[in-house]
């Protein structure tokens, strides 16, 4: 037995079927199937992406130490970044807490987007592909094959790029979910200094890019997948550690957002030069009430 067998035996054919179980119990409506797999998928994970989310909590309590550590050790980096890692690993905390779920989910996605494919197939190879993997204690379905794979007008197994229209909003929100859910699970405001600060900014912005531009290669029955899946996180992540992530437009800028902390940076230089120019200017009027001084003594000795 190949990889690409275990692959089939262990992924794609349960995903496919329990699809088709899904759609034959809610009367024949395959987005339906795809909404109620995806909270089925979600309970599943529970037990493994709640450990990450409430690690995405003790990192946000973590800041106020966080930043004596960065203003202790700011010549340091190299300590800092030592003595960053030591209050992580006391406080059972991890920087990079909220990018694991994403990752996990990878063999999820690409097997859905298969048993999608599949099970919405009209042309002889696909349902010949689809008949194959159809348990035979459901084979009771075939009467209804092909599927209704119709949403609104969208044919759910399509991508964006060949529906066009108002389908490219699918990416769009998809992105946005992302986003919005791995901002929630990824520690904020930690003065963009260290390594895994920059790190954890850089996938917060990188990956939620990256589900949106596969997105538009993907079937449209995937996109929805997306979407509920990160409501749902975004929902479970709020109860967790409050909902203060979805004031995501509260101090956020463009130059923050690409650089990572580019607008603290200027103020840092501005206070920076504008000590220096206090200090230069204390200096002066140092050495002018030092001459005055001599002036006054030399008029005394005369």
């Amino acid at each position: 037995m190949g990889i690409t067998d275990i692959w089939t035996v262990l992924i794609l054919r349960p995903m496919l079927n329990a699809l088709l179980g899904l759609y034959t119990v809610l009367g024949g409506q395959f987005w339906l199937a795809i909404i109620f797999f995806t909270v089925v998928v979600r309970l599943i994970m529970t037990p493994l992406m709640l450990p990450q989310q409430r690690s995405a909590k003790k990192m946000q309590e973590l800041q106020p130490q966080l930043k004596e550590l960065q203003k202790k050790y700011a010549k340091d980096r190299e300590k800092l970044a030592q003595e960053q890692m030591k209050l992580y690993k006391e406080a059972g905390a991890s920087p990079m807490g909220g990018c694991l779920p994403m990752l996990v989910q990878f063999p999820i996605w690409i097997g859905l987007y298969q048993s999608i494919i599949q099970a919405l197939g009209h042309q002889p190879l696909q349902l010949l592909n689809l008949s194959q993997n159809i348990y035979p204690f459901m084979e009771s379905i075939s009467a209804q094959i092909p599927l209704n794979r119709f949403f609104l007008g969208m044919d759910l197994s399509l991508t964006p790029q060949q529906l066009g229209g108002l389908t490219y909003a699918l990416p769009i929100l998809v992105a946005f979910t992302s986003w919005l859910q791995t901002k929630m699970t990824t520690v904020g405001g930690s003065g963009g200094e260290g390594q895994a600060a920059s790190m954890n900014q850089s996938m917060t912005l990188m990956m939620p890019l990256m589900m949106g531009f596969f997105s538009l290669s993907f079937s449209t029955g995937l996109s929805f997948y997306f979407i509920i899946s990160n409501i749902i996180g975004i929902i479970t992540q709020g109860f967790i550690s409050g909902w203060e992530g979805l004031m995501f437009w509260k101090g956020m800028s463009l130059s923050s957002l690409l650089s990572g902390g580019g607008a603290k940076g200027a103020a840092a230089q501005k206070t920076s030069s504008t000590s220096s120019q206090a200090a230069a200017a204390g200096s002066g009027k140092g050495s002018q009430s030092g001459s005055k001084k001599r002036k006054k003594k030399r008029r005394r000795k005369r």
